[in-house]
């Protein structure tokens, strides 16, 4: 995935801004899917990753990344790791049977419509929660994270989005109710997981209605999430800059004391429209107390959009799409950058507040069976919620292929 970033109009820079020069970003990563039976009802599966790619500002100045595989690389040289390892115990309770299709990390085969499934190991809390089949995935869907996630799902996880934990879910005829905990970083944002599950992680709960409007399938989720972690109170660092005006501006590092409770709600529709186009919505709210655990920087977020299959003009596999997505500030964190602190991936040095606010738009061009060549353009008003710089835009090449 390559992006190209042109110059944009900046009043100043601080130490955590997008760069308002001209710049351009990438990333490359391999992914080996690898899975089995060892015995009926059970997977394991396996997944190595080899990554390499070069963040916009190193990844700070905006709450929206431009690209939602930039968490996973580790700069300009290839590196290799253990992306999951995990076990998925499935037990039947009755009911229809349903065609599962053969999928990344998903077996072919049939399963009872009614069942129990648990997951035990290495992965992402995004594997099981916040599905949606119009907004997922960056390396097919769209490419920023706010439609990869809500931007507002602060959830357990290392720098790469990963961790370990187990969740269960339980389906039952049209519904769905999925519960699960998960390790989250040692620090904030960074790769070391704390493994103390019992003291420090996240915990979600998510509940599932498939439904028919107008003859055509649809889902709505609502999802719960509580993370109970060493993170800084914004109140608390907002007091410390007041106090000690010469100190470092990050601020967040001298107040980062305590366990903290951090929380949100949010929604999540998918809902075909026709055989060829569909419609998502997310939106979340979190607390917006205390500073960033294992995501990004945004307390409230929506995001919205349509997706097109090219079989109006012969081309099934295409794919074409337009979103928006619109993050916000608590009061916290906002009076905090207002007074010029920095935080993990924020910071001009000062803050005229508006809300971030994105429009994408994708062509994916079917090459040939699972190859896909992509035109992607996206334009950012805002970035870093400072109403002083920007629109900035971002326009990316993505080539994908699947064997």
């Amino acid at each position: 995935m390559w992006q190209n970033k042109p110059a944009f109009h900046a009043d100043y820079s601080g130490r955590n801004s997008l760069t308002a020069d001209h710049d351009k970003s990438y990333t490359a990563t391999a992914t080996a899917f690898l899975g089995f039976r060892p015995w009926r009802g059970g997977e394991l599966y396996f997944n190595g990753e080899e990554t390499q790619g070069r963040p916009f500002s190193n990844l700070e100045g905006t709450a929206a990344f431009t690209n939602g595989e930039l968490t996973r690389t580790a700069g300009s040289r290839p590196k290799s790791y253990r992306q999951r390892l995990f076990l998925r115990q499935t037990w039947g309770l009755g009911g229809e049977q349903e065609h599962q299709e053969g999928d990344l990390n998903q077996m072919a085969g049939f399963v009872d419509k009614n069942r129990v499934v648990l997951t035990v190991g290495n992965f992402s809390l995004l594997d099981v929660f916040d599905d949606n089949v119009y907004a997922k995935d960056p390396r097919v869907h769209f490419m920023n994270a706010a439609f990869m996630a809500p931007l507002a799902y602060d959830y357990a996880a290392d720098a790469r989005g990963f961790g370990w934990g187990y969740t269960l879910e339980w389906y039952q005829d049209d519904w769905a109710v999925r519960i699960g905990r998960m390790t989250g970083p040692q620090e904030p944002n960074m790769l070391p997981i704390d493994s103390r599950i019992g003291k420090h992680y996240g915990d979600q709960i998510e509940v599932e209605r498939a439904h028919t409007l107008y003859g055509q399938p649809g889902k709505l989720r609502v999802l719960a999430w509580r993370n109970r972690a060493r993170l800084a109170r914004f109140d608390d660092a907002l007091a410390y800059l007041r106090a000690n005006p010469d100190a470092d501006p990050q601020a967040i590092l001298a107040v980062r004391h305590g366990d903290q409770i951090k929380f949100g709600l949010g929604i999540n529709l998918e809902q075909a429209i026709s055989a060829d186009l569909g419609f998502f919505l997310r939106a979340m709210k979190a607390d917006g107390r205390s500073e960033t655990f294992a995501f990004t920087e945004t307390d409230s977020s929506i995001g919205t959009g349509l997706s097109l299959k090219g079989s109006r003009w012969g081309r099934a596999a295409d794919t074409v799409g337009v979103a928006y997505a619109r993050n916000a500030l608590s009061l916290d964190r906002r009076r905090y950058l207002e007074a010029g602190g920095l935080s993990f991936f924020l910071g001009d040095g000062g803050l005229n507040y508006q809300p971030e606010q994105v429009i994408e738009a994708y062509y994916s061009l079917n090459l040939w069976k699972s190859v896909y060549v992509t035109a992607d353009a996206q334009r950012m008003w805002n970035p870093g919620y400072n109403a002083d710089r920007g629109p900035a835009n971002f326009f990316a090449l993505r080539f994908h292929a699947e064997f």
